[in-house]
């Protein structure tokens, strides 16, 4: 009954996943598949930065920079390169997570809003690197030559692929944000959290765990970029570097929860069934992302810790059940 309860977080978070990734493949519907990509796709982001975010307290708002860097570098080796998409997965998260350890290093002496800035500057550099790169197309991007689809059997059967692709990048973020919550190393990321300079002082080697905890955060997203460029056929500087995606990642683990495993995968659900309501909607399409800012702000003044925070806060019985 213990162990039970040690793992409910991981096993309700594992089965709203599952559920997501089972619908579309029941019901053989291609909008129901391509709606839960995108929900897939940001419960994996959302995630992800939450180990930066929720266990360490390091708001990045340029953590989109993992997702175009390895969106590019993935597209790069399949396009250009004639490399298979899974060893191109791979090294789009090898890059990320490469940048990550050698920003990390540097940026993550800063704190607050220092470090917020910092990483703004760092989605920015990158991109205007990218932008001026030749290999990578510079401003007008890469396309993808639709012949390299009949290696997996024709653009159709990409989709689908790229689908169950998304399916395990999504389980494994949710695995690897459960890890690092229970562990020895993600304690010390949560004391960082609290107070950094006491939980030096109580042994916690707070540079290196920071730097650690950046790298993990930022290898799926660069996963997911490469599998995300492959699927859409084309990828250009400003559509893998978005600011305001960071923004929306932000905005999913405050609603949802932060330092918590089920809060992002709930507030990215539930800000993608707002988001779709309002880019339809006639009165507010155009005002989408200041709807974003003030949904924000409310979180900020009134539920601080989130949907899932809430709960913890309010049901003292439930507090063992949800990490």
């Amino acid at each position: 009954m213990k162990s039970l309860r040690q793992h409910t977080s991981l096993w309700l978070s594992l089965g709203v996943i599952v559920v997501m990734g089972a619908w579309p493949i029941i019901t053989g519907n291609a909008l129901s598949r391509e709606t839960m990509f995108t929900v897939l796709r940001s419960v994996a982001l959302a995630s992800s930065l939450n180990i930066l975010l929720g266990y360490t307290g390091y708001v990045s708002f340029g953590h989109v920079v993992f997702f175009g860097l390895g969106g590019y570098v993935g597209f790069y080796l399949i396009a250009v390169q004639g490399w298979s998409l899974w060893a191109a997965l791979l090294a789009g998260g090898v890059a990320a997570g490469l940048l990550a350890y050698l920003v990390g290093a540097a940026i993550l002496r800063l704190r607050g809003a220092y470090f917020a800035l910092a990483t703004i500057g760092i989605n920015e550099a990158v991109r205007a690197f990218i932008n001026n790169f030749d290999p990578f197309g510079g401003p007008t991007g890469m396309t993808l030559n639709f012949k390299i689809y009949k290696l997996y059997g024709g653009p159709g059967a990409a989709l689908q692929l790229a689908f169950y692709v998304m399916i395990g990048l999504t389980l494994a973020v949710v695995l690897l944000s459960y890890w690092v919550r229970t562990s020895k190393f993600g304690l010390g990321l949560l004391a960082i959290r609290e107070d950094e300079d006491a939980a030096e002082v109580m042994g916690v080697t707070a540079p290196a765990a920071k730097t650690w905890a950046f790298v993990l955060s930022a290898v799926i997203p660069g996963m997911i970029g490469a599998i995300f460029f492959f699927k859409n056929g084309t990828i250009e500087p400003g559509l893998a570097f978005p600011l305001h995606t960071s923004i929306e990642m932000i905005v999913m683990i405050m609603l949802g929860g932060q330092g918590t495993v089920l809060g992002p995968i709930l507030g990215a659900a539930g800000y993608e069934a707002l988001r779709d309501y309002l880019l339809v909607s006639p009165v507010f399409k155009n005002i989408q992302l200041a709807i974003s800012g003030i949904l924000l702000l409310i979180i900020v003044l009134f539920i601080p810790r989130g949907a899932v925070g809430w709960v913890r806060q309010r049901y003292a019985k439930v507090r063992r059940w949800l990490i």
